[in-house]
């Protein structure tokens, strides 16, 4: 219409220019639309005349340089919003057609002020850029087209803020420099020539514009892209790029490259980039169609990619097999095509956001490599360091697949294993010292998690043995070592660095490294974590460190690292001459190297006692080997007795204990320790202590009464000079008391030393009774003061740096008072208030005492840091109980404060533990909870509050509940008093607090896929591999995992006695909190998936309900019976309802009285009954167990078969198997009890039996008989004999189909000992018969999970393939056109259909509908306005299809017109309505040039527009609903149009 309009005007105007002028005075976004509209007929040839023209060129000009210019340098940013964009859009056209118009001497004037605007580096460069893009293809100057071409390669070049700008040079000025002959050489030297390449965005997007330069189809072509192995560089970078346009644009350039070669079928071969020799790009007449095969897999693989959806990828993945199998040679054994080409797609996958994709991807490249058995590749080596091992450092990559059990390797572990043996075996021998070192390097630079850096530490232990890692090599598995240590999770810690130690010894040369390095390497190992003398990587170590020390190098004395390192060494070689002993058949070892080792080290210590002049610093480094060769002797070593090299260490460290006690005597109790420098040799000396004590505990006897002296004098002279000093000797006192510290510690540790009954202890009681605790201790002045003339320069440095560490110092001597405060208080509980001169005894704490040193405690928690408040939580423990009834307040101050310090560290890991546990050992004494309980008060409250709080915790932070209860519970049951009464109050705290056992029984979370959960499957992988990693022997069990709370509560339960009146009512209360958690379960949610938590909890309630249903008695158990009845007529998931039916026959089993209330179950209106009969149904399959007890078996056997046959005949199908299953059962009974009075029913019962036998037909009605009589439940499960824990919560769980994560194995019940079952305890094991089974298929009728069938295809028919025209798509971004012309430029399609909108307001049907239109190829949408593209509804719902389909705004007051308009055009004007006249859609021929006029959402077509349409269509119904939604109503239409013209060009053709 507008063109029509554009026509007429300028055939009627006498100067054209005259008209030019008047529509831009004043220019707004409409006039300049309309200028652009009428320059460009006048282009096209609107104007006729030489005057004619000659004038629109003088008003062209005048238009370009005074009008567009000016108003282009505004810019798009400018005030405005939308009006100014369309505005400068509208502006950018008739610039280019004022260019056209005006030729080659506008252009050149453009250009030359364009240019000079660059170069003055103002604002304006986006204007510039526009003004030379218009004017590019008309320029002839060669020197301004040079100038142009060099100005655009810069600013695609640049980088920084010109983005914008850069933008449009490649989007727009380079293509249309390239549309002028003479600067298409330019543009071709800059993009793809030898000089620096722009950024790959910006090169792809100026490529696609240029293709059809740069790929044309003609013979003889100049330039040709695919001839350039920097064109393929860029394409192939553009296919791995973050930015989906970039990958767009790289497909559409391979695309157009893959065409064009296909249909030229010509040879052609890109020239190689690369030292391998192989080409990028080639093509052959004679594989045209083999070439076409690979090439369009590629690209579909590629696209398929961009889906990022799991289920639509994978089937695609199997076509990335036929491209290897295409793109090697089986004669040469070569590569045919680039392996970059396969790179690029596995990058694109390694890269993707979805980790389910980026997971099938790497289990894809390790498997295809190791199963194909690759030609080696350059880019190969590369590609695994690069991108394979960033995708690799993803830890939830490493998750187990749910076909693998816990404990299982996880399948990219496993596969990296094989990869990594089988790759580095395939790389040429001077290559794979290189790739090691690389690898492991790449492990170091990076922050990588703890489960990532074990399995790729496992795969390189796994390689077969090569030398060929040097000094390099170890360093850099040092380096990764250090890196293991970042992580928390101790075993995986170990793990790793087992792993590692076996890599350096199966991959290093021995010849290129030296004894300090492999010793340094070694060092770096954690012998509490790895490597310990007990394990086989031990063993392993000695084997192949024999060369080491054929050639013994002189020993010399350490430092701290030293002595480490040294002491490391010695035992090493030590065992290493004993091997060789062995080997050689001697039976009596001299350990002359061992001699060699100790010898210096002994001359020393036993002079240390009468030698005053030895140097300090050999005394020091004495000490610290002795003290590390001691602490390597405490490790706990399995066989230590049996160990002959320790044993000899032993006897001979033994000789020299007098002289080091009398040395560090002297040195603790003079004056020779004065500055803050020696408190760390304090520190050493105190070490040393307990280390001698133990040697002389079990070597030698003789030597006891020496250490009693040395500990009573170093007590005695500790406390004379701790009140002798005065207040300027701090560190005389910070000695003295550390020493009594370290004595307390002894006295309470080694009571078989019998060091308790010394007179020393009761001057150490004295001592503390007069102590002042929290005492600050004031920095010694000569710290304060500055270096001074008299100070050396390092000693002055040492001290400063001493000093900054004054405040530690001081905590730990506030610390350590409390230490000597403990002691006191635990083996003496009767503390002074006072002490009475003539008398020697203590009086009596008092209560006022007992305050004062509560709120010392108080005092001292906030002011200590929060790992040095272990011994303050003790000490509360002991004052508490006496002051909670009389100083509540204050209590209940020290619970919120100790609380307060816990929860702060619950991210601090090293030292939570240790605080949480003498936290517990605090809050949850029995005294503690006892003395609460008794009033009920705010306290009781209180501890109520931190249980709840504790509780909470530990769902986010594994392991607190299990300190809390493991705790509670052995002190409940187990109390380490033999104190009848105390027993009975300990177990009194459990009904108190019995909601800690409540919470215990169904504790546990449903884990997310998070790293919680794979932590926790790594650490049953690690666990299950035993003895082979050394780091299950040497770390601790900590028992923490989620599991042992369960455990710990169930075995906890399993000790009560039924017999016991305290026990009996504890488990009636455990059991009626369990029953109303069940049901609050059921109530709050009635439908509950599987494995949810509702579901996780309900199975958890009635596990618990099982192992205390033998102890319940009769009347008790009468009394829930209804309640779990009640539970059974629930909606419950088929594990619980296993449980309720087992709970329901041990019941009835042993009190066979309580069937009168069981036949009451089956009363219930079948409304009730129809989703839970099956439940009781599946309790009569059990009869025959039922009646084990009854002596009358015939009625009872009578009413149930009359109850069952009733059911028999149950509509519902699931019913009437559960039914027929229970008959068989109890039909069986009576034929054996010889009812005689069901002899008439005989006949029936039986034919109807043996008709179900032999069902038969197309339907799954046998299958299912089969399938529920072979179920476990029915067919194995025998409710007697298989009562057991291994059945209750490991078999029963597996065979329902439970997640594996709530299976409980029996190894878990034996390996947590904190609570051990008695040795009478029975019901431990599953029998073999059910253990064994799979769980089976039959699921019951109300489940509530759906099994998901999983395909097991390996290879596919069929891939879904998204449909890309790319043919006539261009990712240029056209910012220059408007929507409609950008579609229009498309040319896609031929298609006569407009599909008119207007009268729809919904954006979501405008949406749905502007896809449909585009999707079908319509020539135009109209729209009542265009405001409604704008909306994130009709966004969401087109898709984008907006930008590719011609909009056109009619407002419906303007539709008659439009349709009037229309008619003269030569359309057919079709509405989309029932009327009295409308045709059938089915019966409709649709002309060409049709427009389809669709209806409002409620009013559809207003009758005032009917009567302007030609023709009316409506859709057949069967239905009652009399209308479909718009947008459905439209798309049916619009594809009946399209199937009828794509049949009538089929037939024309």
């Amino acid at each position: 219409m507008e063109v029509v309009l554009a026509d007429a005007l300028l055939s009627r105007a006498v100067d054209p220019g005259a008209v030019l002028r008047a529509v831009c005075a004043p220019l707004s976004a409409d006039g300049a639309e309309a200028l652009r509209l009428l320059l460009q007929r006048l282009s096209a040839g609107g104007a006729r005349g030489e005057a004619a023209g000659e004038a629109v060129r003088r008003a062209a000009w005048e238009l370009a340089l005074e009008r567009c210019r000016p108003l282009l340098r505004l810019g798009e940013g400018a005030a405005g919003g939308a009006e100014r964009l369309r505005l400068c859009r509208a502006v950018r056209g008739a610039l280019r057609h004022c260019v056209q118009l005006c030729g080659a001497p506008l252009a050149a004037r453009l250009a030359r002020d364009a240019l000079d605007e660059l170069a003055g580096g103002g604002t304006g460069a986006e204007a510039a850029v526009e003004a030379l893009a218009a004017a590019a293809p008309l320029l002839e100057e060669p020197a301004l087209v040079g100038r142009c071409a060099e100005v655009a390669l810069a600013l695609v070049r640049e980088e920084g803020e010109g983005e914008a700008a850069a933008a449009l040079v490649a989007g727009r000025l380079l293509p249309a420099l390239g549309g002028n002959g003479p600067a298409l050489g330019r543009v071709w030297d800059g993009l793809l020539g030898r000089g620096p390449a722009p950024r790959v965005g910006r090169a792809l997007l100026a490529l696609s514009a240029l293709c059809d330069a740069l790929l044309p189809r003609g013979p003889g072509a100049a330039m040709d892209a695919r001839l350039c192995p920097r064109f393929w560089r860029l394409v192939q970078e553009g296919l791995t790029e973050r930015d989906g346009l970039c990958r767009k644009r790289a497909r559409y350039l391979l695309k157009r490259a893959v065409d064009l070669s296909g249909g030229q079928a010509a040879c052609m071969r890109c020239p190689p980039d690369g030292p391998d020799g192989t080409s990028l790009f080639w093509w052959s007449a004679e594989e045209n169609d083999k070439l076409l095969q690979f090439w369009e897999t590629y690209i579909l693989i590629m696209e398929t990619l961009e889906g990022n959806q799991i289920h639509v990828i994978k089937p695609v993945l199997p076509k990335l097999n036929s491209l290897y199998e295409l793109a090697i040679s089986g004669k040469e054994g070569c590569w045919l095509f680039h392996p970059s080409w396969h790179m690029c797609i596995y990058k694109r996958m390694f890269e993707s956001e979805n980790k389910s994709l980026t997971k099938e991807g790497v289990l894809h490249f390790l498997e295809l490599y190791e199963t194909k058995h690759l030609p080696n590749s350059l880019g190969f080596s590369e590609f695994v360091i690069g991108p394979l091992m960033d995708a690799l450092s993803e830890s939830s990559l490493y998750s187990r697949t749910p076909s693998q059990l816990m404990g299982a390797c996880p399948s990219l572990g496993m596969r990296l294993q094989k990869f990594l043996a089988t790759y580095l075996t395939l790389l040429p021998e001077e290559e794979k010292g290189g790739f090691l070192l690389k690898f492991i390097q790449k492990m170091t630079n990076r922050h990588w998690c703890a489960v990532p850096i074990l399995f790729l530490s496992m795969a390189l232990a796994y390689i077969p043995a090569c030398k060929v890692l040097g000094t390099d090599g170890l360093h850099a598995l040092r380096d990764v070592l250090q890196c293991t240590m970042i992580t928390h999770q101790i075993l995986l810690r170990g793990a790793a660095q087992c792993y590692l130690l076996q890599t350096a010894m199966h991959l290093t040369d021995v010849e290129k490294v030296s004894l300090p390095e492999v010793a340094s390497f070694l060092l770096s190992l954690r012998p509490e974590e790895s490597l310990r003398r007990d394990t086989v990587l031990w063993m392993e170590v000695r084997t192949k460190a024999t060369f080491m020390f054929i050639k013994r190098e002189n020993c010399f004395m350490p430092d701290w690292f030293e002595a480490k390192l040294v002491a490391t060494m010695i035992l090493l070689a030590a065992d290493v001459e004993q091997m060789r002993n062995k080997s050689s058949g001697k039976s009596n070892i001299k350990w002359i190297e061992l001699e060699a080792f100790l010898n210096p080290l002994l001359d020393v210590l036993m002079k240390l006692g009468t030698n005053a002049y030895i140097p300090t610093l050999k005394t020091d480094k004495s000490l610290q080997l002795l003290l590390k060769l001691l602490q390597t002797r405490s490790l706990k070593c399995s066989k230590t007795q049996d160990d002959e090299v320790l044993s000899f260490i032993r006897k001979s460290l033994v000789m020299p204990v007098e002289s080091v006690l009398e040395f560090i005597l002297r040195r603790l109790t003079t004056d020779e320790l004065s500055t803050v420098g020696d408190l760390d040799r304090c520190d050493l000396y105190l070490a040393l202590i307990p280390e001698i004590v133990n040697l002389c505990l079990q070597l030698s006897s003789k030597k006891l009464p020496t250490v009693k002296n040395f500990i009573s004098s170093l007590t005695n002279a500790s406390i004379h000079n701790f009140h002798e000093t005065d207040s300027t000797e701090v560190i005389q006192k910070v000695t003295s008391i550390a020493s009594l510290t370290v004595v307390c510690e002894l006295v309470d540790q080694k009571p078989e030393a019998h060091l308790q009954d010394l007179p020393f202890v009761d001057a150490l009681k004295r001592f503390t009774a007069f102590s002042q605790f929290n005492e600050v201790l004031k920095k010694p002045s000569y710290i304060e003061e500055k270096s001074g003339t008299n100070i050396p320069f390092s000693c002055s440095s040492v001290l400063e740096t001493s000093s900054q560490g004054w405040g530690r110092i001081v905590a730990r001597y506030v610390r350590d008072q409390w230490i000597c405060l403990r002691f006191v208080l635990n083996k003496f509980p009767m503390l002074a208030q006072k002490y009475e001169e003539g008398t020697s005894e203590l009086s009596s704490l008092t209560a006022e005492r007992s305050r004062e040193i509560l709120e010392s405690a108080l005092e001292a928690l906030t002011i200590l840091p929060s790992d040095q408040v272990l011994p303050v939580f003790d000490c509360m423990k002991v004052l508490v109980p006496k002051l909670l009834n009389s100083l509540e307040s204050l209590c209940i101050e020290a619970f919120d404060l100790a609380w307060k310090i816990i929860s702060s560290l619950s991210n601090t890991q090293l030292i939570f533990w240790s605080n949480l546990k003498a936290f517990v050992r605090f809050i949850f004494d029995n005294e503690v909870l006892a003395t609460a309980a008794s009033t009920k008060g705010q306290a009781y409250a209180k501890i109520k509050e931190i249980i709840l709080k504790l509780i909470d915790m530990s769902t986010t932070k594994t392991g607190v509940f299990n300190v809390v209860l493991s705790h509670c519970c052995q002190s409940w049951i187990l109390p380490t008093c033999d104190n009848r009464g105390a027993v009975r109050n300990a177990f009194l705290n459990a009904g108190d607090y019995c909601e800690l056992i409540t919470e215990g029984c169904v504790f546990g979370t449903v884990f997310r896929r998070d790293q919680r959960r794979l932590i926790q499957d790594v650490h049953a992988f690690i666990e299950s591999l035993g003895e082979k990693c050394a780091a299950n022997v040497v770390t601790e069990s900590t028992n923490r995992d989620d599991h042992y709370v369960r455990i710990c509560a169930i075995k906890f339960l399993c000790l009560l006695d039924g017999s016991n009146i305290l026990h009996k009512s504890f488990m009636e209360d455990i059991v009626i909190k369990l029953l109303e958690k069940d049901e609050l379960v059921s109530r709050t949610r009635t439908r509950y998936y599987a494995n949810s938590l509702q579901h996780r909890i309900k199975n958890r309630v009635w596990q618990t309900l099982l192992v205390l249903l033998p102890k319940l008695d009769q009347n008790f158990l009468c009394g829930i019976l209804d309640k779990v009845f009640q539970a059974g007529f629930g909606n419950n998931q088929a594990s619980v309802k296993y449980f309720i039916e087992w709970i329901i026959i041990l019941s009835l089993h042993k009190y066979p009285q309580f069937l009168t209330k069981f036949w009451d179950c089956f009363c219930y209106d079948e409304e009730k009954l129809k989703t839970s009969i099956c439940t009781f149904l599946s309790v009569l399959s059990h009869f025959d167990t039922i009646l084990q007890n009854t002596s009358e078996k015939k009625p009872v056997v009578k009413k149930a078969l009359l109850i069952v046959l009733q059911w028999c005949f149950n509509h519902n199908f699931s019913v009437r198997l559960y039914a027929l299953v229970a008959l068989k059962k109890i039909w069986a009974m009576c034929r054996m009890l010889d009812v005689e009075e069901f002899e008439a029913l005989t006949p029936v019962i039986e034919s109807s039996l043996q008709q179900v036998e032999n069902m038969h037909g197309t339907g799954n009605a046998r299958r299912n008989w089969q399938r529920i009589q072979d179920h476990f439940f029915f067919a194995t499960f025998h409710p007697l004999e298989d009562y057991s824990l291994e059945t209750i919560f490991y078999t029963l769980p597996r065979l329902s189909e439970v997640a594996e994560d709530e299976w409980i194995s029996l190894c878990k019940f034996e390996r947590f000992t904190d609570i051990p079952l008695p040795a009478a305890f029975q019901w431990y094991r599953s029998r073999a018969e059910l253990l064994d089974l799979k769980p089976s298929d039959w699921s019951q009728q109300d489940m509530g999970s759906s099994s998901v069938d999983t395909d097991g295809q390996t290879e596919w028919t069929d891939v879904q393939k998204k449909i890309i025209p790319w043919k006539h798509s261009t990712p240029s971004s056209d910012l220059d056109m408007v929507l409609q012309d950008r579609a229009a430029k498309l040319g896609k399609s031929n298609s006569r259909l407009i599909v008119v909108a207007s009268l729809i307001d919904k954006p979501t049907n405008l949406g749905g509908l502007c896809r449909t239109s585009e999707i079908f190829g319509a020539s135009a949408l109209v729209v009542g306005s265009l405001h409604y593209i704008q909306d994130k509804q009709f966004q969401h719902l087109s898709v984008s299809a907006e930008q590719w389909l011609p909009l056109v705004e009619v407002k419906p007051s303007q539709l008659v017109d439009y349709l009037q308009q229309k008619k003269t055009e030569g359309y057919t004007a079709i509405g989309v309505e029932q009327t009295a006249k409308s045709y059938d859609l089915t019966e409709y021929c649709f002309p060409e040039k049709s427009l389809l006029l669709l209806g409002n959402e409620h009013e559809g077509i207003p009758a005032n527009l009917i009567h302007h349409l030609d023709v009316c269509v409506e859709i057949p119904q069967q239905g009652i609903i009399r209308s479909l939604n718009v947008h459905v109503s439209g798309a049916l239409l619009i594809w009946e149009y399209t199937r009828q013209q794509v049949i009538k060009h089929k037939q024309q053709k």
